[in-house]
């Protein structure tokens, strides 16, 4: 057996407890060791030792002065979800879900609403329909979230709570036709009420002047001057709603009106269909 070999001991009196660098005569500047100009730069208190933490910033570019904090800014934009664009080519923005209750009256078809339920679920909310024609959901409710149960079906007046919180908001879509009985699961903090009417019914009226928020795809004539009235729509808007096409809807509140255009992804089309006004 070969006789093992150790190297020298490191001389620990003053500064030669480390090996000088290869290649020189002991006398350059250790790396652990500070440059004379740090030094000087240092903060003022005593020195920390080499191996010992860090020496820590020694200027202070980043402090800010409390003068200063005013300027400072953070540019946040709309948040919800996008459901198509506005007559400036720009995304258009609906915040479903809010802290405070929220009520949503759809005057369109199943497949904008089920567009709608599946950018909501899109956005990390859950949705539960509350349906007469619950075939027609469940191709969609099993897609929806990449096989997690995101989307939930429930026979009229067989929906239960749904524990709504902020890191769980809920979407209730109530797609019963045009005389939809009394809401079980009224609107609250972040559980949006989303109730579809293929078309003006006998109790439309007081729904849409409850409404916090509008959405009317094509009308009718005689539909159109309902809701002009009811909305208090300028009459050249109102005017236009018999003559939107399948996929163009006018979105409207007690603060104003937008038109927008949805464009469904390819995803959506395989899954949907195309637009359509009627189901």
């Amino acid at each position: 057996m070969a006789t093992p070999t150790y190297q020298p001991r490191v001389n620990v009196q003053g500064n030669g407890w480390r090996n000088p660098p290869i290649g020189g005569d002991g006398a350059r500047r250790l790396n652990h060791q500070p440059r004379p100009e740090e030094e000087e730069q240092g903060p003022t208190g005593p020195k920390p030792r080499p191996g010992f933490g860090l020496r820590g910033p020694r200027r202070n570019p980043h402090v800010l002065t409390p003068e200063s904090l005013g300027a400072l800014t953070l540019s946040v934009g709309d948040d919800g979800v996008i459901i198509g664009i506005d007559p400036q080519n720009q995304p258009a923005v609906l915040s479903l879900l809010r802290p405070a209750p929220m009520e949503i009256a759809l005057v369109g078809s199943m497949w904008m609403a089920q567009v709608l339920a599946l950018r909501t679920v899109a956005t990390g909310a859950r949705v539960a329909v509350e349906t007469a024609r619950p075939q027609a959901w469940g191709q969609m409710a099993q897609a929806a979230g990449g096989g997690q149960q995101c989307v939930s079906i429930h026979e009229v007046r067989q929906i239960a709570p749904q524990g709504p919180s902020v890191s769980s908001p809920v979407l209730v879509v109530r797609d019963m036709g045009a005389r939809p009985p009394r809401n079980q699961l009224a609107p609250s903090p972040w559980q949006s009420v989303l109730t579809v009417l293929p078309f003006l019914g006998p109790r439309s009226p007081q729904m849409l002047s409850r409404a916090d928020l509008v959405g009317l795809q094509r009308l009718s004539p005689e539909e159109a001057e309902v809701v002009t009235r009811i909305m208090r729509l300028p009459e050249q808007v109102g005017a236009v709603l018999p003559t939107l096409s399948d996929n163009a809807m006018l979105w409207c509140s007690r603060d104003g009106h937008q038109f927008v255009m949805t464009q469904p992804t390819e995803a959506e089309t395989n899954l949907l269909g195309g637009p359509r006004r009627m189901d």
